[in-house]
């Protein structure tokens, strides 16, 4: 069988001032397209569905539109579960419906699904984050564990007050449980989750700029030898890069988000994870690439007129720009750069520091004019740079004001 194995979707996300919706739409299509192409089986979404817990009315429209393509209205099983962006109850609410169109919708850790059956596949088994699925024809049962993100207050009602010291081991636990109950070599063996893990001893991975933050020192860090030996593919969510955190034999894959959505990521490419798999063999698995969304770019100029060119050859991008020169921008200046690209999300005027040797300390005399005392404090926190007449005339409109 082929399964698709996508993640943190994050839709409605914003950069700063700009909307990423028209991406996300032409995304999700690509996504749903290569799901068609390579007519994969069943599709896993780990988490990370809305970028928050109250998403609009558009980034609510193409989450529901986007599954329903995804499961060509009820053939192809579709299941997706919370993140730590998403509200569980939100995820959870329109599951009666959905299942109407083959789609699971798991919001809460421990969730059990009532089994049910549509005219494609049945769900033959159901326990407490576990359930298996029987497809129409694959002669073999789907086995999935399903652990959607748990949030501090839920962590100490499903693991108790000890969860840093819990977790790992109740986790592994309740997966072995499971596991030795369902998971046999006569089917295909999963788990799809929304954690933060690492390999044991391994360098830790960074979260995203941007992204919520799962890892608080190492408290809520999940180790990958926690998964059971039976699971043959891990699809994880919530890092935003793909990388396999486990072995060839038994990935633990985060698959990336669709897009790039904060310029930590700048440079990334970005995939979703297709998945071959039969029960008792090793899984092979294919990164497909993204082809959607604005490419995000962090760049470093010294000279106006370079930074204009650059970004007239550059016009389908998001920039955040490093402008480094001897004084600072005029408005004209500012005006001319912002009038070559429609995507500069941050401008970063540096102003290189004057070599001023040591700067004796002096009394400050407070009965002198509001524009002096303003110029000697501007040039003792900017290496000696004077206040240009531009700057002067915007304080004193300010302080007229």
């Amino acid at each position: 069988m082929k399964i698709l194995h996508t993640a943190d979707w994050h839709l409605g996300k914003r950069l700063d001032r700009f909307s990423r919706l028209e991406e996300q739409v032409l995304v999700m299509n690509e996504i749903v397209q290569i799901a068609d192409e390579q007519n994969v089986d069943l599709v896993l979404i780990a988490g990370d569905l809305f970028d928050n817990f109250n998403p609009g009315v558009e980034a609510a429209e193409l989450f529901y539109k986007t599954l329903k393509r995804l499961s060509l209205n009820g053939k192809r099983p579709v299941i997706a579960i919370s993140g730590n962006h998403d509200s569980p109850n939100l995820i959870d609410a329109p599951d009666p419906l959905a299942r109407e169109c083959g789609i699971i919708l798991i919001g809460h850790p421990k969730a059990e699904i009532i089994p049910f059956g549509t005219e494609y596949f049945n769900i033959t088994h159901s326990k407490e984050g576990f359930i298996e699925l029987k497809i129409e024809g694959i002669n073999f049962p789907v086995r999935i564990l399903h652990t959607p993100f748990a949030n501090e207050i839920r962590l100490k009602e499903y693991f108790g007050e000890n969860k840093e010291e819990e977790i790992n081991k109740v986790l592994s636990q309740t997966w072995k449980n499971l596991a030795d109950q369902f998971c046999d070599d006569t089917g295909v063996n999963l788990l799809t989750a929304h954690l933060y893990m690492n390999k044991r001893g391994a360098e830790i991975l960074e979260e995203p700029e941007g992204e919520k933050p799962i890892k608080i020192g190492n408290a809520d860090l999940i180790f990958s030898d926690s998964i059971p030996e039976q699971i043959q593919y891990t699809a994880l969510g919530h890092l935003h890069g793909f990388q396999n955190i486990g072995t060839k034999e038994k990935p633990v894959i985060y698959s990336s988000s669709p897009l790039c959505y904060s310029f930590s990521e700048a440079g990334q490419k970005k995939y979703v994870s297709i998945i071959d798999a039969e029960p008792g063999k090793a899984v092979s698995y294919e990164k497909k690439l993204l082809k959607s969304g604005r490419a995000l770019v962090r760049k470093t100029f010294t000279s106006i007129e370079d930074t204009v060119q650059w970004l007239g050859e550059n016009p389908n991008t998001f920039i955040e720009l490093t402008l480094e020169s001897e004084t600072f921008l005029t408005a004209d200046e500012r005006r001319l750069i912002y009038q070559s690209h429609n995507g500069i999300v941050h401008l970063i005027p540096k102003v290189r520091n004057l070599e001023l040797g040591e700067n004796p300390t002096h009394e400050i005399n407070l009965s002198q004019d509001i524009d002096i005392l303003f110029k000697d404090y501007f040039k003792s926190k900017n290496g000696g740079q004077e206040a240009n007449e531009e700057l002067m005339n915007l304080f004193n409109e300010i302080l007229n004001a």
